[in-house]
């Protein structure tokens, strides 16, 4: 079942720039919203959005109050995250969504924040799997992902058409699509934030971590019975954060014996994940993947 879709952002409309994880340079902050007042939207740093605690972004209590303004001001349609790093895990059991609930709003980012997607599928809302602020600082204005971020936050409908990859699986799906970080998803796992596998489409990208590592984690997919019980699969870009270097061809071939086993429809390098092309996915939305021998189509549910 699909989740709740926020309303769509209008020009002149209220949004909330927040960092519920990793400390975070002020001009990044101040990139992210140089290029949301283009978009037409009037955006509000939190209080605590620059604030520094070691390696995060602020105290529990600071980063935590500045999510929680955004989740209960009725005024502020969207919340963008600035970035990921570890922190979000944090405040997941302290948040309250009584006041969300009476007025939702988007939730943007990726990465760590995962982990708020996650919590917001529990709640019944989908959110946006998206670039965050260095992205939009630096990338141009006529980016591609960007610009198809914008569309789908103000209600334009969010369609894909690419290439085939050679390890793709023919097939057609419909169901929910939900994932994000691979890394995070796992140490999700027997926690009521965990995927359900059944009725889902899920797509996975990751940073930092080796291709054996990837594969003992789709191992743990495998031997605990998601895989076997999913829709469709769409992998993603996986890269290495310390060279910056697309580690993705090592990767798939890593788990690609695992995956081929599957009989559901498979779509490998998808444009997601920490690298310049992270193409906007509605997380809990019903899509629709079509795998063929040439293309690979993803189509939102309206």
């Amino acid at each position: 079942m699909s989740q709740i879709l926020p309303t769509p952002l209008q020009v002149g409309d209220k949004v909330l720039i927040i960092s519920p994880a990793g400390k975070i340079d002020k001009l990044l902050l101040k990139g992210l919203k140089d290029r949301l007042l283009k978009w037409g939207l009037f955006p509000i740093v939190g209080k605590h959005a620059a604030a520094k605690s070691s390696s995060f972004a602020g105290t529990i209590k600071q980063r935590l109050a500045d999510l929680q303004y955004g989740l209960d001001n009725s005024l502020i349609k969207a919340i963008f995250c600035s970035r990921g790093g570890y922190g979000c895990i944090q405040l997941i059991d302290k948040l309250n969504f009584t006041k969300f609930k009476k007025s939702p709003k988007w939730l943007v980012g990726f990465s760590d924040i995962t982990v708020l997607h996650s919590l917001f599928l529990t709640q019944g809302y989908a959110s946006l799997h998206a670039p965050m602020a260095r992205h939009l600082t630096v990338e141009p204005k006529d980016d591609i992902a960007a610009a198809l971020m914008q569309k789908v936050l103000f209600g334009s409908p969010l369609n894909y058409l690419f290439k085939a990859h050679k390890h793709n699986k023919e097939g057609v799906a419909r169901a929910v699509l939900k994932g994000g970080n691979l890394s995070i998803l796992e140490s999700l796992n027997k926690t009521p934030l965990e995927t359900t596998p059944e009725g889902t489409i899920l797509y996975l990208e990751d940073v930092n971590v080796s291709p054996n590592t990837v594969q003992r984690m789709f191992y743990q997919l495998k031997l605990s019975g998601t895989l076997e019980k999913l829709s469709g699969l769409i992998i993603g870009q996986f890269t290495d954060n310390f060279s910056s270097s697309n580690i993705s061809k090592e990767v798939y071939k890593a788990i690609y014996p695992i995956i081929n086993e599957l009989s559901c429809p498979v779509c490998f390098d998808f444009p997601i994940g920490h690298a310049t092309q992270n193409y906007p996915l509605i997380n809990g939305a019903t899509a629709e993947l079509r795998v063929s021998k040439n293309t690979v189509e993803l189509i939102f549910e309206a």
